[in-house]
């Protein structure tokens, strides 16, 4: 058999092109880049390793921003991108971030590559998890900075990152507190959201980054409503910056797929429609806006009480960091739930799948409305957006029209709204902590109103107030103290202009007089509703001072001095407050909760455990004076200790008074104790004569008045025989006792029943001899 013959595989070295050669034949076909032909991110000159992160993540096709603003910024341009929502701006501006390190080699030892600045802290973390997925493949490293994190953790690492993700307020601080940072190689700043982070919230903290920057550097801005001011971009010295702006000359602002609608109803039937709508729509995902945390978290906190049969989450500015990020994670993994959010969640933030955005509160701007409806039909999908307004507001749907924004009005049947009011009632009046709760969402919701911008749009004054309260499930509104306080500024102001202009109701004529009486009694209609005693137990503040009565004579009404006063002096009207009367009775000197007592004389009585008793301490007391005077301190405790002194031998008497009372008391007791006894035996000695038979001493001898009975004697015992001659003995004594009976002691019940007490054999003793006596008779 012929051998087999062993089949040898030669190895052969392939030609290994340095890095440097491809970032070169990379960067040279950077100036060919025709943006009307690349369709895919495999037509651009991207390295191996970017393409491979974008494949493994299904980013395939360019979109419009893309195409437009990724060969500009590989050239090394300053961009100022704008598109719509959910246009894919963040990989717009990560692939030149990637590829511009890449092309530089880029290590950790060459510090801070690349700078990005975001408004919030849920956007942030957006960003940073594109970046990792994206960027797997490269030996860059990332680092997420914003607040609510650990700091020192931050501190340690900040000189191994490359690329940073991070709010102003925590950049800002690491710049001032960490000495690791270090951005003096920086090569690219990208503001995420630019027009929000150069506005007038983050201005002061922009200004001072900004100064620490290097200023040979590549800018990137992108935003939906992206900033022109020649200030904002004067501040960023950006040199020869190109703009981009994809949809600037389409039909229409919002993406297309964006179905836009408004209903207009009243401020009280709010939280009806809100409640009905979620009730309608427990199969789809939903983010609710607010224009305040605190109405966030009392919708949140009410509605998971009621149980509508949906996943209810809630996302604001107070929550906890780490709560904040694991409710943006839940939200985006659930199929059908309901986000209520602030405008924190209104900018870039990217949830996969969001059917319905519903504006609860009247957005500040149309660029706030923008960035809300944006939430939904991202990517060229389908979504629908609701924006709720009251009658006042409808100003904005002609701004909105201007802004290129279909929106369409839709009318909804008030009758078949589901109204959780009287279920809120009963959960305030059971829980405190919800009740007030609600109060600050009140509170929040007007204040919000009032600190608004256009004014012809928003307009507090016009706001029901106290239906609205009664919408939330508070019995009684809340007293609005902001607004008191502007109105007394107001009325302040206007009585300085009044002053000046030399206005006097004396000198008016008679018509011209009638008008201003009429101001007049309106304006303390108008002040008693809002500075009266407004407290949240009375129901009827009101209508306190309000005209109950027209056409009525004022001859008839007697006149009251100090209504008269104000009525002369109009000018000087001062609305009675609660202050005021703390102030009044500071005055008197009156000292509250303090119990006054008078003696019969009408002298007062002084407590001397709680007062002062000597004349040098009362006037001490009452003298206003800085520090201590220790002698005369001294001097004062010797006067009280002398009071003491006395009040405490007083005392040693009263007490020596009250134990010689009791002695007495005692020996008095104890004599009558005495006579008790020799009462009782007396009665014994009674008791026991009786029991021989009745004392029939003093009566006269019946044989010498009637004779001696023959008949009698032979039936008599030895006894009446006894008895007889006893009697003969006796003759004249008995004669002589016929009308002086023998003195008996007279015996009380008391002493009956107290000799009944000391036993029953003495009484059996005398009941024996009883009965033996009458069967002797």
């Amino acid at each position: 058999m012929a051998k087999d013959k062993k089949k040898v595989k030669i190895f052969r070295k392939k030609k290994h092109t340095p890095e440097s050669k491809i970032i070169e034949e990379l960067q040279a076909k950077y100036e060919n880049i025709d943006e009307g032909k690349i369709t895919k991110f495999t037509d651009l000159p991207l390295s191996q390793k970017t393409l491979k992160g974008l494949k493994g993540n299904d980013y395939i096709q360019l979109t419009d921003i893309q195409r437009q603003s990724i060969g500009l910024a590989l050239r090394g341009n300053d961009i100022l991108g704008a598109a719509k929502t959910g246009s894919g701006k963040t990989l717009a501006f990560l692939v030149p971030i990637l590829e511009s390190l890449y092309c530089k080699q880029w290590t950790r030892l060459d510090g801070i590559g690349a700078l990005i600045i975001t408004p919030t802290r849920e956007l942030a973390y957006q960003i940073y998890e594109t970046l990792r997925k994206v960027g797997h493949y490269h030996e860059i490293s990332a680092g997420l900075i914003i607040g609510g994190k650990d700091l020192k953790f931050e501190k340690k690492r900040m000189d191994q990152c490359n690329i940073i993700i991070c709010t102003p307020g925590r950049l800002l601080q690491h710049m001032d507190e960490n000495p690791l940072f270090d951005c003096i190689n920086m090569k690219i700043l990208v503001l995420d959201e630019a027009d929000r982070c150069l506005d007038m919230g983050f201005e002061q903290t922009m200004n001072s980054i900004i100064e620490n920057l290097p200023p040979k550097r590549q800018t990137l801005l992108y935003s939906a409503t992206q900033t022109k001011s020649v200030r904002d971009l004067a501040r960023l010295s950006l040199k020869d910056p190109l703009y981009v702006s994809v949809h600037e000359h389409a039909t229409h602002t919002t993406p297309e797929g964006l179905q836009q609608s408004y209903i207009v109803c009243e401020l009280e039937e709010k939280i009806s429609v809100l409640w009905s709508f979620i009730r309608n729509h427990l199969k789809q995902k939903i983010i609710v806006f607010f224009s305040s945390c605190k109405q966030v978290k009392y919708i949140y906190e009410s509605f998971c009480r009621l149980r509508p049969g949906i996943s209810l989450l809630s996302l604001y500015g107070t929550l906890h960091q780490l709560k904040r990020m694991s409710i943006y994670e839940s939200f985006c993994k659930k199929q059908h739930a309901v986000l209520f959010a602030t405008d924190i969640a209104a900018r870039g933030l990217d949830f996969p799948t969001v059917n319905w955005v519903v504006q609860m509160d009247c957005p500040e701007d149309t660029n706030a409305y923008i960035h809300r409806a944006g939430r939904t039909a991202r990517f060229q999908k389908g979504g629908e957006s609701l924006l709720v307004l009251l009658a006042s507001e409808t100003a904005i749907i002609d701004q909105l029209k201007e802004r290129k924004i279909p929106i369409s009005m839709i009318r909804i049947n008030m009758g078949k709204l589901q109204s959780p009011h009287r279920k809120l009632e009963a959960l305030l009046a059971r829980d405190v902590a919800l009740k007030e709760t609600a109060q600050r969402a009140f509170i929040a919701y007007i204040k919000s109103v009032f600190l608004m911008k256009d004014k012809t749009v928003f307009n507090v004054h016009k706001l029901n107030t106290d239906a609205f309260a009664n919408s939330l499930g508070l019995a009684v509104p809340p007293r609005i103290r902001f607004l008191q306080k502007m109105q007394k500024k107001t009325i302040k102001s206007e009585e300085n202009t009044d002053k000046k202009n030399n206005v006097k109701i004396d000198t008016v004529g008679d018509n011209n007089q009638l008008m201003k009486s009429e101001e007049i009694s309106n304006f303390k209609n108008e002040a008693s509703k809002s500075y009266a005693f407004n407290d949240d137990d009375s129901d009827d503040d009101s209508e306190l001072l309000t005209v109950k009565r027209k056409n009525v004579d004022v001859d008839d009404i007697p006149s009251i001095p100090e209504l008269d006063e104000i009525n002369s002096n109009s000018n000087k009207i001062k609305a009675i407050t609660k202050a005021a009367v703390a102030k009044k009775i500071l005055r008197k000197k009156i000292v509250p909760n303090k119990k006054i007592a008078f003696d019969d004389d009408g002298q007062e009585v002084i407590d001397t455990a709680k007062s002062k008793v000597s004349e040098l301490a009362r006037k001490y007391e009452t003298e206003v004076e800085s520090g201590i005077n220790i002698e005369l301190a001294k001097q004062i405790l010797r006067e009280e200790d002398r009071f003491d002194k006395q009040r405490f031998r007083e005392k040693i008497k009263e007490k020596h008074r009250e134990q010689k009372r009791k002695l007495k008391e005692s020996k008095k007791q104890k004599e009558k104790d005495k006579d008790d006894e020799e009462q009782e035996e007396d009665f014994d000695n009674d008791v026991v004569s009786e029991s021989s038979g009745p004392d029939t001493s003093w009566l006269p001898d019946p044989d010498k008045i009637y004779g001696k009975e023959e008949s009698c004697q032979s039936g008599n015992d030895t006894s009446d025989e006894e008895a007889s001659t006893a009697s003969k003995d006796s003759d004249d004594s008995e004669i002589s006792q016929v009308h002086k009976p023998t003195k008996r002691k007279l015996v009380t019940i008391e002493e009956v029943k107290r000799k009944k007490r000391k036993g029953n054999h003495s009484e059996l003793k005398l009941d024996e001899e009883l009965a033996l006596q009458l069967l002797q008779n």
